[in-house]
């Protein structure tokens, strides 16, 4: 690190858990983050901050006037703008040594292999179930770490579903593909502003403990957030033997 980068991470570096080897292998990390919105846009803004080397941004959303009652990172003035590149900006404002890489695409599971294959970590900032069961069998067959999140009304939740470890359970094994569910949608349910950045920068922080490898993660537990009595609720997680997706690992 130059003189400039030991400054500007030099909070992390203080940190017995990070130093200086946790923040190098931040600065060489490769991050996915699929959704720039409500999830999407605080753990953007922090992995930027932290020194993420290359964060690869995936979107087809422009940015609404309606999107700006929660969505950090996006402005009255880029409303219009394709929210990657929105997203990107705001990144890039706060730190500009690091590489955002911007698809603007909504993504499919043939998209998705290459993208998980080359992250160290995945962030799963998405909105809808079919999505999410997508990202999940990339990161089972990748064996990639993926860190979930999701928001809606009143109500969140965020776990780990850390794949490289044989035992860990997968998202499938906790929801089912095959479950027929109907779609909730902060355009017809609301969400409450604040609830999607307490998560998204909770999938941050998660992000940064497994690339500088410190802590404990939330992997096999599952955190739901009551956002009208701020009351954490923790799930233990198990793998399902008969998983469609992850059964074969």
């Amino acid at each position: 690190m130059n003189d400039d980068q030991l400054l500007r991470y030099s909070r992390h570096i203080m940190l017995e858990e990070i130093g200086i080897e946790g923040q190098q292998r931040i600065l060489a990390a490769r991050v996915l983050i699929v959704g720039a919105g409500g999830l999407g846009a605080p753990a953007a803004l922090f992995l930027a901050s932290a020194g993420v080397g290359r964060i690869t941004l995936v979107d087809d959303d422009v940015v609404d006037l309606t999107n700006l009652q929660r969505q950090i990172a996006h402005t009255t003035a880029r409303i219009g703008q394709a929210k990657v590149d929105s997203c990107a900006s705001a990144m890039l404002a706060i730190n500009p040594e690091v590489v955002v890489e911007r698809l603007r695409e909504r993504v499919t599971r043939e998209s998705l292999a290459p993208l998980v294959q080359a992250a160290d970590v995945v962030l799963d900032c998405s909105d809808n179930y079919a999505t999410r069961h997508a990202i999940n069998a990339a990161c089972v067959a990748a064996r990639k770490p993926l860190v979930a999140g999701s928001a809606i009304r009143l109500d969140a939740q965020i776990a780990v579903y850390d794949l490289r470890n044989a035992d860990a359970p997968c998202y499938a094994c906790l929801f089912s593909p095959h479950a027929a569910l109907e779609e909730e949608a902060c355009a017809t349910l609301g969400v409450f502003a604040p609830l999607v950045g307490i998560i998204g920068s909770m999938q941050a922080a998660e992000a940064l403990k497994l690339i500088a490898s410190f802590g404990q993660t939330l992997s096999a537990r599952l955190l739901m957030l009551d956002g009208r009595s701020m009351r954490w609720t923790e799930v233990a997680l198990a793998r399902e033997p008969g998983c469609s997706v992850c059964a074969g690992r």
